[in-house]
């Protein structure tokens, strides 16, 4: 009997054994992946000079607890870990150590701001730790040939830049151009752009440049400089800390140009309501989503939904605000790259599914506007609509534009 007992014991051992090969077969995890969880790291601007930006992280850490109340991704809860940067390099490459070593986090998600993300790019590469969305356009986040690990969310600033130059050419011809620029990636990229859809006749319109630092308290005496050098055409390549003070400026001096502002410095309540909504009427800039100010949209599905979010998740947040259906848009991406890599949780297939994007749209993305991206095109946003500031709310106007050529 006991000789029996043995036996069986051992034929459902052996049956468990040759079992469990095929099991484990159809699940695979990196560290911060396993059959309950997983494990998404961030470092945030909740403090310093670009804590505007904040918002947004306070709106993914929301949009991830509505899909772990819904039952998480595939099973397995989204756990969001969040640390201060504030936007400081130094900082942000000791949080994302921590994050990576200690956490152990299979992925990182919307690292804001292009000086922090550059600072932790060659890092998160050698460590092969997917550095995915990272909230910057600037052209060195969507590299895959030198950067494999690492893919820029935002519209590229090069490319956004030379949208602006192509437009000024079309609609002013004559202008003498003055550029305000954030002395980074972010600030020449956007420079190197318009320069490129002004091509030959760059030179001659643009009459001066004036740069800044992000510590910069002010970017007063910048504004003096590009009145004084007689431009009529201002392009504001910039952060909201800075754009408003810009336009803010320009108002007080009595000062009348073309305005054209990035679409990192259009948010009503962040940027234009400090600045004055008067003195920001009238600015020109681009958008691939959606404004929950527009009655465009008051009927729409995809805002809908937002709307009832914000007010259930995140009910102290502006449900006006775009960096919050920016928050949104972006969180509801990753759960779609989340989903597509199954059971397969490895770094490697996170980075292969977000490099496989067809057609994928949000609920808060323009109608037409579509992101795609390939393993050899990692810019996930290449489509934009002008817009100008009616005082009130963005207003959008033209075809959508595409421009998939290269980014500089």
């Amino acid at each position: 009997m006991r000789n029996g007992i043995l036996h069986l014991a051992t034929a459902t051992a052996l049956t468990l054994a040759l079992s469990m090969p095929a099991a484990n077969a159809q699940k695979k995890y990196d560290p911060g992946a396993s059959d309950t969880e997983i494990k998404v790291g961030q470092t945030m601007p909740f403090s310093g000079p670009a804590s505007a930006y904040s918002s947004i992280g306070k709106t993914q850490a929301a949009y991830f607890k509505m899909i772990n109340d819904q039952g998480g991704v595939n099973g397995r809860k989204i756990n969001l870990i969040q640390y201060d940067d504030a936007y400081s390099p130094p900082k942000a490459v000791e949080q994302i150590r921590k994050l990576v070593e200690s956490d152990e986090v299979l992925l990182t998600f919307q690292i804001i701001g292009t000086p922090v993300n550059a600072a932790v790019q060659k890092y998160l590469n050698s460590k092969k730790v997917p550095q995915l969305f990272a909230a910057t356009g600037a052209s060195r986040f969507t590299d895959p040939k030198n950067f494999p690990w690492t893919m820029g969310f935002n519209p590229n600033y090069f490319v956004e830049g030379r949208i602006y130059g192509q437009y000024i050419l079309k609609e002013h011809p004559n202008a003498k151009i003055g550029v305000l620029y954030q002395n980074d990636d972010l600030g020449k990229d956007y420079l190197n752009g318009i320069k490129a859809g002004l091509g030959d006749k760059a030179a001659k319109m643009i009459v001066t440049e004036a740069s800044y630092e992000v510590s910069d308290p002010t970017v007063d005496s910048q504004i003096l400089k590009i009145k004084d050098a007689g431009a009529d055409l201002f392009f504001s390549a910039t952060t909201p800390k800075q754009a408003a003070q810009a336009i803010k400026k320009i108002a007080e001096m009595g000062w009348h140009p073309v305005q054209i502002v990035d679409i990192n410095a259009t948010s009503v309540g962040a940027v234009l309501k400090p600045a004055g909504l008067d003195a920001a009427k009238g600015l020109i800039s681009v958008n691939y989503g959606k404004e929950p100010l527009d009655p465009t949209w008051k009927d729409d599905a995809g805002l809908k939904r937002y709307f009832d979010f914000m007010a259930k998740y995140y009910p102290d947040g502006d449900k006006d605000s775009n960096f919050n259906t920016y928050g949104y848009s972006t969180a509801q991406l990753l759960v779609h790259v989340l989903k597509q890599c199954g059971d397969d949780l490895t770094r490697e297939n996170v980075m292969k599914q977000a490099a496989s994007l067809k057609d994928v749209t949000s609920d808060t993305a323009l109608p037409g506007i579509k992101a795609n991206t390939s393993p050899t095109d990692y810019r996930v946003n290449k489509q934009l609509q002008m817009m100008k500031f009616n005082g009130e709310r963005w207003e959008l106007f033209g075809p959508i534009i595409e421009d998939a050529s290269p980014a500089g």
